[in-house]
């Protein structure tokens, strides 16, 4: 597609300062319905780096006249932009895409005005296919072509001239004026009279790969130890890492790794009376051995971390460390900084509450607090501290109960001075609150996928989160289980459950992670009937794993995210189309790449507990498949091949034997001979 610079930022219409009526009123084209545009630009549309920018936008004026517009674009501190020209799409919609080669802010505009030149080439088009007399309307033609050539360079100038000679000469003039290189000619340097810029330039925040596609893995590091009894340690989660690298996660997410409290510690399974032995939760940060910016002694030494975080890297993997803005009563924060917490009329501190959940073992900061700014500072400088040590993922705990402004503040400083910084929001929350922490710079969102369980729900959710204007902000992160929350579904159906549910969070999404080693070895028990909390739970005490259990799901996970890096269909949302099935049991959807060269298709059985089966209607045109041709689907997880023909096939899964197929269409078969084949 054609580009090119121009030095000239975009200008917003004014009025006439001598009384006449404002210029703008002469512009003739509306430009409106503009994606990806969040909140009027307040906040910045995501994207990832190397991933075109798809921009559409509504452009139409009165009449018939033909239209044109531009996209200019360019990254922060660039002082030219690049125009893409705007292609037309149905119902007065165009479109437009540009590259992204670096990470940062970005920022686009749109220009559109009456193509003249291209309403009287379509209008002599038609008046020569009806055989009209057409001789008075070259001369305008050329009358077009001729103050187009005014403008123009010395040499397309004379190309100019020389095409107008021609279009009303008398060998074959309707020829000369119908020519494409003279329309592409038009196009550069024809007058485009009263020009309407869109009314805002827009910004674009570039993120890396990792944060539009990524896998990670939660994992205890206290609980990594082989032995039983034994606090695990950073070399206990080192020797840990071929498994995950086996089961192709490339981040892993270690909960808080530094020193807890003593003060109103909890005891195994959220026991307020604490043994002498239990070793509290990670998230009541702080004792006297450090706070935020401080290691568990337990697991180690910052040299032994450090070490961890690179030797992850040469395996692939990525540390992401949990970043929890709360206090144990220990913490130094609160001996040197007592300003910083909210105290009751006894003075006493107020601990964390959810009415009527009570955590005493944590403070909340006061970010309201008279030395808020201090405040701030100091919050912002934890993620400086872990950044200095190597990690550029982050897993940020509870979000949404820190002020909105904070994160806008704290966010727009780490991507200025790291713009390679990946933010997870854990937030379960209203829809709202979720949507303006993605707006303030989240990089990837927790989502309510754990409590969608049926067909029409999973399909409602997903169709909310992939089209306009929520996927402009929000990228999604599917888990089907975390450390607080293990759902019915996984409590009470078993090994079919889980299979499923990972299928669809890993498929469904471009972005998801899964707790281990509970997901994969089925730890389903829960603290009690309709609990969330899993019974002997790792956030209060210490556990063994035995990875080497026979049902473990390690190899269908291993093989569910190979495919993922093997089809780049499933590497990205925007492309989830959801099909019709003659059973609600079954869930069908696909992705496919722009090309439409790879296309995956998805059908889960729902119901944990019984074959399901029916037909599925295949959107053949949809995948670029002819109706009358047979065509193969290749498993990719049973490595099965079968030949289809029409748009309607019959499928049946078994959930105790596989409950998810993930086809790989292949576009028609190339000979008789590859039909019996693959038959």
């Amino acid at each position: 597609m054609a580009q090119a610079r121009s030095k000239a930022r975009p200008k917003s219409p004014r009025a006439e300062s001598n009384g006449a009526l404002p210029a703008s009123l002469h512009r003739r084209v509306v430009i409106e319905g503009v994606t990806p545009e969040v909140d009027g630009g307040r906040f910045p549309a995501k994207a990832a780096l190397g991933r075109p920018v798809r921009v559409e936008a509504d452009l139409f004026a009165e009449g018939h006249d033909v239209l044109a517009g531009l996209l200019l674009y360019r990254a922060d501190g660039d002082a030219e932009w690049t125009e893409v020209p705007l292609q037309p799409l149905p119902n007065d919609r165009w479109c437009a895409e540009f590259p992204v080669s670096r990470l940062g802010l970005h920022h686009f505009t749109l220009r559109g005005w009456v193509d003249h030149f291209g309403t009287w080439r379509r209008d002599l088009q038609k008046r020569i296919d009806a055989k009209q007399d057409v001789a008075v309307d070259l001369r305008i033609g050329a009358a077009l072509v001729e103050a187009a050539a005014t403008g123009a360079p010395s040499a397309e100038r004379q190309a100019l001239l020389k095409q107008a000679k021609a279009i009303t000469g008398k060998r074959t003039p309707a020829a000369a004026a119908l020519d494409s290189e003279l329309a592409g000619l038009m196009a550069l340097y024809a007058d485009r009279g009263d020009v309407t810029d869109y009314e805002r330039v827009v910004p674009v925040w570039v993120d890396r790969e990792r944060a539009a596609f990524s896998s990670w893995y939660e994992l205890f590091p206290r609980s990594a130890s082989p032995e039983p009894g034994r606090h695990g340690t950073f070399k206990d989660v080192e020797a840990r890492l071929p498994y995950i690298k086996h089961m192709g996660f490339d981040v892993l997410y270690l909960p808080p790794i530094h020193p807890i409290g003593k003060a109103f510690r909890k005891g195994r399974n959220n026991s307020v009376t604490a043994a002498k032995d239990d070793v509290g939760s990670p998230w009541a940060i702080g004792s006297k051995e450090g706070g935020h910016k401080s290691i568990h002694p337990q697991l180690g030494t910052l040299e032994d971390f450090r070490h961890l975080v690179k030797t992850a890297e040469q395996h692939g993997i990525e540390v992401a460390l949990d970043i929890a803005f709360q206090c144990s009563p220990d913490h130094p924060y609160v001996k040197e900084h007592p300003e910083w917490f909210r105290k009751r009329p006894d003075g006493t501190i107020q601990y964390a509450e959810n009415p009527p959940k009570k955590y005493q073992d944590i403070y909340p900061f006061d970010f309201e607090c008279e030395d808020w700014q201090s405040l701030w500072r100091e919050l912002r400088s934890v993620f400086d501290h872990w950044i200095e040590q190597g990690v550029t993922i982050f897993r940020v705990d509870n979000p949404h109960t820190k002020p909105f402004r904070f994160w806008e503040w704290c966010i727009d400083g780490l991507r200025r001075d790291h713009p390679e910084v990946i933010l997870l929001a854990e937030a379960f929350t209203r829809p709202k609150v979720m949507y303006q922490l993605a707006k303030a710079g989240f990089t990837q969102s927790y989502t309510y996928f754990a409590w969608r369980n049926a067909g029409w729900e999973l399909r409602e959710y997903l169709e909310e989160l992939i089209e306009p204007p929520v996927r402009d902000f929000f990228r999604p992160n599917f888990w089907p289980n975390t450390p607080d929350i293990l759902t019915e579904l996984l409590q009470t159906s078993g090994r079919p459950a889980f299979m499923a549910r990972l299928a669809l969070a890993a498929t469904l999404s471009a972005n998801y992670g899964v707790y281990g080693p509970a997901f994969e070895l089925l730890e389903h028990d829960p603290l009690e009937p309709g609990k969330e909390e899993y019974l002997d739970s790792e956030k209060y005490q210490l556990r063994t794993w035995n990875l080497e259990q026979p049902d473990s799901l390690r190899d269908f996970i291993a093989r569910i995210n190979r495919i993922r890096r093997e089809n780049p269909a499933l590497q990205s949302n925007e492309s989830l189309r959801f099909h019709e099935t003659e059973n609600e049991m079954l869930l069908a959807y696909s992705k496919a790449t722009p090309d439409a060269e790879d296309v995956t298709l998805m059908v889960v059985n729902l119901d944990p507990y019984r074959v399901q089966s029916g037909l599925l209607h295949v959107p053949l045109e949809e995948f670029g498949l002819d109706s009358e041709e047979p065509y193969q689907v290749h498993d990719l997880l049973s490595d099965a091949r079968y030949t289809w023909r029409g748009e309607s096939s019959y499928i049946e899964l078994n959930p105790h034997a596989a409950p998810v197929h993930i086809f790989r269409l292949r576009h028609r078969l190339r000979s008789e001979r590859d039909f019996e084949y693959y038959n």
